[in-house]
């Protein structure tokens, strides 16, 4: 017999009627596809969220590479012209950074001070994530200075207002407090509240004011062309051209453990995930082994035409593929579609659900907070790890058939004529 007839068979067996047993392979079908759509959404809104995050950092914290002096500390900015003509870097700014308190009308909080150069914050990548709240995204001058809306909201602040910048500095060994008065010049957010909490920005001359060699290390930010495909060969690049005292490093150096967090929380919400379709998979299984069942006369009669064990047991395996197949492409296709539009969907139900809200008094319903969260997620499609979702549910399904497939070779067919 040719393979062909085995082929023929399994599809009957899954689109025919519903007395032919295609009820049960239809219904592990099902099954498959209602397991898939979760773990497909759960992939598209983790690497969404997990890209939102890390590109507010790297446009608006560390940039995509840093360099340092570990030696003479203050001769970083002399190295601009190198490192801004050479090939794919976008921009490069100087920046001092430390730790101070701010103190406004209504109380006082530890902050991290930012003094750069005012460009950095209308470069393409920067203005793209940076949200102006209130005033200029940017100190008009050394007197003033732009507050994270977190810290701007803690202490009381608002644009006009005068706050106090308190640092340390060394005198003869001891350290010392220095105190400065600036001008509330504007409030931003990064619409990420964890990065901006802290935020107190500053001209370079405004940083000198308040910080020294000991109060704050400067560096340089370093934004390229594709930060996520080539950071680590230019940091390689840079780092041979500059030499010894600089140190250059990249996004992920610097994100390392945060990033690994992320990477970590993903890749259990998937494995939880994944035993779904496990335990879809044992559908498949207990469809199979009913429709083994079902068909012993089929089995008899082809067993009587020649059929060998082996192409016997391999219409159900078959069947069982295809069943996978099915199951993967449809649960697929409903996860990258809700996936792909699932911003539109929490913005829909958040509406919704503010409308019943508002029939009992209640207020706004937010299902992603703002404050912590991104409020609209970036789409990202990890097609490397879709094709491999797909090819673990067929698998898994072809394996979990294999048992009751080799039960249905082994059948003899003078038992089975006997009997049916």
């Amino acid at each position: 017999m040719k393979a062909g007839w085995m082929f023929f068979v399994a599809i009957r067996y899954l689109w025919g009627r519903a007395k032919e047993g295609g009820r049960y392979l239809r219904g592990a079908v099902v099954g498959i596809a209602l397991s898939l759509v979760p773990i497909i959404v759960t992939l598209i809104v983790a690497d969404g969220m997990i890209r939102g995050i890390t590109d507010r950092f790297i446009e608006l914290g560390t940039g995509h590479l840093q360099v340092y002096d570990y030696i003479e500390g203050g001769n970083v900015d002399t190295l601009i012209p190198t490192i801004a003509a050479f090939d794919g870097v976008r921009g490069v700014w100087y920046e001092r950074q430390g730790l101070g308190v701010v103190a406004g009308k209504e109380g006082k909080r530890g902050a991290t001070i930012r003094s750069l150069d005012s460009s950095f914050w209308v470069e393409e990548g920067s203005a793209r994530y940076l949200n102006t709240v209130a005033g200029s995204p940017q100190p008009q001058s050394d007197q003033d200075v732009v507050l994270g809306q977190s810290l701007a909201e803690e202490i009381g602040a608002a644009v006009g207002d005068t706050v106090r910048i308190m640092t340390i500095r060394g005198m003869d060994g001891r350290p010392v407090p220095r105190i400065a008065a600036f001008t509330v010049a504007g409030i931003v957010s990064s619409g990420y509240r964890e990065l901006d909490a802290l935020w107190c920005i500053t001209s370079r001359g405004g940083g000198d004011r308040i910080m020294d060699g000991t109060a704050g290390r400067p560096r340089l930010i370093v934004k390229i062309d594709r930060p996520y495909d080539t950071a680590r060969i230019m940091a390689i690049n840079l780092q041979r051209i500059l030499g010894p005292p600089y140190a250059v490093y990249t996004w992920g150096d610097l994100h390392q453990s945060q990033y690994r967090s992320y990477e970590s929380t993903r890749q259990l919400l998937l494995f939880i995930m994944a035993l779904i379709v496990v335990v879809a998979a044992v559908n498949v299984s207990s469809a199979t082994s009913m429709l083994v069942i079902e068909r012993r006369r089929d089995i008899a009669v082809l067993k009587a035409a020649g059929a060998s064990p082996r192409g016997t047991g391999g219409v159900f395996v078959l069947a069982s593929l295809l069943t996978g197949f099915c199951g993967a492409v449809l649960g697929i296709g409903a996860g990258l579609l809700v996936g792909i539009n699932i911003n539109s969907l929490i913005h829909g139900l958040e509406r919704l659900l503010s409308f019943f809200s508002g029939l009992f008094r209640g207020g706004e319903v937010k299902i992603l907070d703002p404050g912590y969260y991104l409020e609209n997620i970036p789409i990202i499609v990890d097609w490397a790890a879709v094709f491999f979702i797909g090819f673990f549910t067929i698998l898994c399904s072809l394996l979990a058939s294999w048992i009751p497939a080799r039960r249905a070779g082994k059948l003899k067919p003078l038992d089975l004529f006997r009997k049916y």
